[in-house]
This record gives C-alpha cells, structure tokens and sequence, in this order.
C-alpha cells in the first residue's frame, strides 16, 4: 500500500537518528498512526535503551488501541534488560503491526512476529524492506558475519595522493568535506585508523562541530603498542579507546592500562595482526558500524582481503605527482582480474570537492 510504505520512510528516517548512537543494539524506527495522523514516534534510545517501541507506545499513551505500527525491523521477542516489545505492543492494543525486515538475531527471527499474530494483530511483513536492509546493514553484518560493517574514507587529490613527499597533508579537502566525513564519524560505532596514522598525523578521531553527541570509540590497531603516551587519542574526555595489538611487550601494556582498553588479537605471516579476527573482536564487543580513516598501508590491507563494505574517496581538485604518498599502498596484486571490484552507488559535490561512494558487491553490505 502506498501509505504503508510513506509511513515507512517516516519510521526509516527516525531511525537513522541512532546510527552510532545505540549499538550494540539496531537503530530501530516506530510510528504509531490513527486515524491518518501519527499519534507516537521513537528511536531506539542512546546506548540502546529504551527501544523504539516503547519510547513510540509512551507518547502515544491510549490513542495508540486499535492503531496502526510501522516498524524498521521485528519488535524483539525475548526478556532482556527490557520486556519484549512484541508484548508491549499487544498490551497497548495495537491492531496492526507493518515490519520493514525481519531480525535475523536468533533470539529473536520471526518470534516477534509469531507473537504479535498469536495475539490476534494483523502483521504485514517486507514494507521498503530493501531500504531498511541498508540502513540495518551494520546490525545485520555483525550478526550474520560475526563482524561490524566497516567503511573505509579516504581523501585525496585527484590523482591519488593523500600527502606530499614531506607528509603534508592539511588540508587536501576543503572545509565542507572535512563537516561531513565528522558527520560520518557520528553515525558510525567506532573510528579506526593504524598506529602509523596516530605517530604521523595525531589526530583526534573525535566529532566536532555537531553540538553535544555521544563519541565514537577510538580504535587503534598497532602490533607491538608503539603508540606516543601523549598522542591526542589520549584526550581524558572520556571517549573510549581500545587498542588491537598483538605480542606487544609488557612494558607497553602497562603503560597503557587504565588508559584505553586492550584488545589482544593474533598474527598472521609477517607478525601482522589478522584484520578479520580483528574486526570480529570488534563485534564480539558490540560495534556494528566501524569507519576506517587509517593510512594507505592498512587501507590496502583491508581492500585486499574484502573487508571493506564500502568505500568513500573525497577528491580534490588538485594534483601532487608521483612523489606523493599514494592513498592506498602495495596490494601485491600481478593480475587485473584479482583487484577487488566495487559499485558505484553516489555521487554528490562537496563545496570544490567530489564525494564518490562506492559498495560492496555483497548486498549483506548495502549500507546508509
């Protein structure tokens, strides 16, 4: 129906109020309409809590019975720090219930759904379902892949260069692209950038500009913890920082403890940590959206071995030549048909710079 779907991207829209806000739960949308006129809505609260539903139900209060519920994915099933929604929602005397796409977390997968038509509710099931697929897709990767959608960001000159020779590299992009790659940042979990990138540029990883918003985790990933103890990172702000590391000496280790959190992960050939166990520790922690702002060599690594899910590359208009530090390192690659392929999924002009945002080919990865 036409009015299912409008009422859809009404409840999409409030959704996307909690991407990097919420995880480890989805940043879920609820209207609540009756009588042709939304009577609740909500979003999944910061950090989770309260979800959706509920958040919808309470500010519908009575006008919520016999009314209609749009929703950007299953009410949840089961008892956990809060009752099910499905419950509340047939408690509040919803008579009809449209879910966008159905959760795929075991616990619940389709017993939202089994619940609300036990109770008498007419559900409709799949509304602007492709849509809510890419806006869930970092809920949905970790979840079915055990890992977090990552996007990888890089910004460069029109012929690929991230640095002069010397590593000056503020600023390649103008002030409008650097506002939105800090806008990115928000709706992401968790920045991630390699340890060369914290020694080369010190950045901050944080989003500014944008008023008072909860910060992105800071994550690092360096093999032996060769990070400054005065880098920015370090802030005292209380934005978290883990660190990824592999044999680190124990030295380093304690200098860091009661800093940032210490992830362990293992290594691969070369002593190099292993980017995919990396990111399913990552996951196994709750990130479902990780944004990788890292150097050439790690965003190289990540393309090589299909972990990124999509790629945005800012461009500028200028040129640095062959003595610049190129935006991606060596891929080891002698074949044309091994480089990774990806599809162009936008294009938008940033103030004088270009954004092109490209996608994976898996469409589990068809991510906002």
């Amino acid at each position: 129906m036409r009015d299912d779907a409008a009422w859809m991207d009404a409840a999409l829209a409030l959704a996307a109020r909690g991407l990097g806000r919420v995880w480890p739960n989805p940043a879920v949308g609820c209207v609540i309409v009756a009588k042709g006129r939304v009577v609740g809505r909500g979003v999944t609260a910061d950090g989770g809590r309260p979800h959706a539903e509920t958040v919808a139900l309470a500010q519908a209060g009575d006008e919520a019975r016999g009314a209609t519920a749009y929703v950007t994915l299953e009410p949840c099933a089961h008892h956990g720090q809060t009752p099910p929604c499905a419950e509340a929602l047939i408690t509040a005397g919803i008579a009809r219930v449209v879910i966008a796409q159905q959760d795929p977390d075991p616990r619940v997968d389709g017993g939202g759904i089994a619940r609300l038509r036990a109770a008498g509710i007419a559900v409709t099931l799949g509304v602007r379902e492709a849509a809510a697929g890419g806006h869930h897709a970092g809920f949905l990767s970790r979840i079915r892949r055990g890992r977090p959608m990552l996007t990888l960001k890089l910004a460069a000159t029109l012929d690929g260069r991230i640095a002069t020779a010397s590593g000056e590299s503020r600023w390649i992009t103008g002030p409008v692209a650097r506002a939105h790659v800090h806008a990115q940042r928000a709706c992401h979990d968790a920045v991630l950038v390699g340890a060369g990138t914290v020694l080369a540029d010190d950045p901050r990883l944080d989003v500014r500009g944008m008023g008072t918003l909860p910060q992105p985790v800071r994550v690092v990933l360096s093999r032996r913890l060769s990070l400054p103890s005065d880098a920015r990172i370090f802030d005292g702000t209380g934005a978290p920082v883990w660190l990824l590391h592999g044999a680190a000496p124990a030295e380093a280790m304690r200098a860091f403890e009661g800093r940032a959190t210490l992830l362990p992960c293992p290594t691969g050939e070369g002593g190099q940590i292993e980017l995919e166990t990396a990111l399913r520790v990552l996951g196994d922690r709750g990130l479902t959206r990780v944004y990788c702002e890292g150097g050439g060599s790690l965003a190289a690594s990540l393309l090589a071995a299909g972990l990124v899910d999509r790629l945005d590359v800012y461009t500028a208009g200028a040129a640095i030549g062959a003595e610049g530090v190129p935006a991606l390192g060596a891929m080891g690659l002698s074949a044309l048909a091994d480089a990774p392929r990806l599809r162009l999924r936008d294009v938008r002009a940033l103030g004088p710079d270009v954004l092109h945002r490209w996608q994976a080919k898996d469409p589990a990865a068809d991510a906002t």
